[in-house]
Parts: C-alpha cells; sequence; structure tokens
C-alpha cells in the first residue's frame, strides 16, 4: 500500500504517550462553550438557486463551502453530520442541505471524517462529479460512486470552464486502523478567465504557501484557523491564526475567508477564541479590515 508525505519531510509522529498528555491538559482547562458562531439573519437561499453567472460563496460551516463560479456550483468538503466522533457539532450548518441547489462539483480535501462524510454525500441533489486526491478514488468506487477524478499535487482538469489544480498541503490522514496516509490531502485551486479562489483544506504552516503563490495570483482564500489548541500537539497539521495570516502575506492573496472553526470541538480552542487571535494578528500586521470576510453561519458573499 503506498503511503503519501508531506514537504520537506514533516511528519505528524505524536504518541499514545502524547496523546495522554494532551488528555490531562484539557481536564485542567476551562472553556466556555457557551459562546459559539452565530447564524447569519439573512439567508439568500433563493438568490442561490436563481444565480447561474455571478461568482458567490456561502459558508456552511466549518470546511464547507458553496461557491458559484462561471454557472458550476462547487462543494468543498460537504458535511452536514450533527456528530463528530463522541461530540455533538456546535452549530447547525449554515443552510439545510434539503435547501442547497443541485450540485456539479464536490471537491474533497482529505480523507478525515469532518471532511469527508459519506452520508451528506448520498443526499446531494445533482450528478456531482467528485476531484479527490490520489489514493482516495477506491473508497470512494467501493461506495458506489462513479464519476471520481483522482489527483495528484499540481494536476490540474478543467470542468465546464473552471480549471481545478490540487495543491499541497501539510497535513495526514486516517479512516481506519490500517489505512493511515494511504491517500493524499491537499487544497484546490479554482480558475476562471477573471478569478482566481483557493480552498486551503486542513493544513499546518508550511513552504508550500510559498509555492503555490508562485503559480497563481490568488484572489480570494478560503483559510483554516481553528482546532490548533495545544499547539505542541496541533501546529504540524493545523495552523495558528497568526500563522494563517502569515500564509496569506505569503501567497499575497486579495480577500481572506476564515474557515475550520466553531463547528466542532477537534482541540482545545473554541470558534470565539480563534476570531479573536485572527483580529488580533490581522490588525498587528495593519491589514485592511476590507481584505477580511468573516462569514455568520449561512452567509452569502455574491
Amino acid at each position: 500500500m503506498k503511503r503519501y508525505a508531506n514537504l520537506d519531510g514533516v511528519e505528524n509522529n505524536k504518541t499514545f504517550k502524547d496523546m495522554r498528555k494532551w488528555q490531562k491538559e484539557r481536564k485542567a482547562k476551562v472553556k466556555d462553550l457557551s459562546v459559539n458562531i452565530e447564524q447569519s439573519p439573512v439567508k439568500m437561499v433563493k438568490e442561490i438557486h436563481e444565480n447561474k453567472s455571478k461568482t458567490s460563496y456561502t459558508w456552511i460551516g466549518h470546511s464547507t463551502f458553496l461557491i458559484q463560479l462561471n454557472g458550476v456550483n462547487i462543494l468543498t468538503d460537504p458535511v452536514w453530520a450533527k456528530r463528530m466522533g463522541f461530540q455533538k457539532r456546535l452549530t447547525a450548518p449554515g443552510i439545510a442541505l434539503e435547501d442547497i441547489p443541485a450540485i456539479d462539483i464536490v471537491v474533497i480535501s482529505h480523507g478525515h471524517y469532518d471532511h469527508l462524510d459519506f452520508p451528506t454525500l448520498k443526499k446531494l441533489k445533482g450528478d456531482p462529479h467528485y476531484y479527490v486526491p490520489a489514493g482516495l478514488k477506491s473508497l470512494f468506487l467501493k461506495k458506489g460512486y462513479q464519476n471520481v477524478t483522482e489527483l495528484n499535487w499540481w494536476e490540474s482538469t478543467e470542468h465546464n470552464g473552471v480549471n481545478i489544480t490540487f495543491v499541497p498541503a501539510q497535513h495526514w490522514t486516517r479512516r481506519t486502523l490500517t489505512d493511515i496516509n494511504s491517500s493524499h490531502w491537499g487544497g484546490f485551486i479554482f480558475q476562471t478567465e477573471g478569478e482566481t479562489l483557493y480552498f486551503v483544506g486542513d493544513t499546518g504552516y508550511f513552504s508550500g504557501f510559498k509555492q503555490i503563490a508562485e503559480r497563481f495570483s490568488i484572489d480570494t482564500v478560503f483559510m483554516p484557523i481553528g482546532a490548533y489548541e495545544p499547539e505542541w500537539f496541533m501546529a504540524v497539521s493545523h495552523i495558528s491564526p497568526e500563522d494563517s495570516v502569515k500564509a496569506f502575506l505569503e501567497l499575497k492573496a486579495e480577500t481572506f475567508v476564515p474557515m475550520h472553526y466553531g463547528a466542532y470541538r477537534l482541540a482545545d480552542d473554541t470558534g470565539p477564541e480563534a476570531l479573536e487571535r485572527l483580529y488580533r494578528a490581522w490588525e498587528y500586521q495593519q491589514l485592511s479590515k476590507d481584505q477580511l470576510k468573516v462569514l455568520l453561519l449561512g452567509e452569502t458573499v455574491m
């Protein structure tokens, strides 16, 4: 079985002993889980269904976005699951699954359950084409999905006028006891003649951001900011809010849209804590407020 690896030989090699240390630390921390990311008071469901030409993006929650580009409906890492392991979802998805329009493209950044949820995929409308990392197609075929394209890092394909490129991330993956890193992980670049969007996926801070910036001129980046605490345990695989801003500067992108926070308790940080640190880092770097688009759940930018 092929095993995939990160750039620069970086490994996530945390041990059972490290897990126990983290569990003990977590018990000593008191976190306020009563304050959560809010739902948008305006849900543009009708406009989304009618939109056939404008670029739009809607945050469903966690790493799930509905992106409308060139008349194509794209879903990133679609997860409407009410639970993740033993934990209940903290916030309801911004738009109900039944209110999502027919989907043309689904991209999967990697195989972790909070990014790949087959019960969600089963309920999607339309006949989507799935773009997945190398090594993951066999699982999709086993589950009965036929419209699947596997991509290696830097490979591109075209779908109805949208160019899709799979780019590196620094992470790892596993769904069973024996399949660790048997498929890859990464992000996706979506390009049309007019604009370039970058869905980062799940990542630690890494040298790949500079490499991506050399190849693409990015307008909007969908960047993870959560699941970073404790940083001694998480930093290899989950970027901190401060490092996400550093990565944004290296990418030379125009707009930063934060994600991967507030839906599931995957680490010790909370959604509001992640946002607070993001705002502080943004101010410290003296960046324009207009470049930061923090969305409420179910909010659409069109």
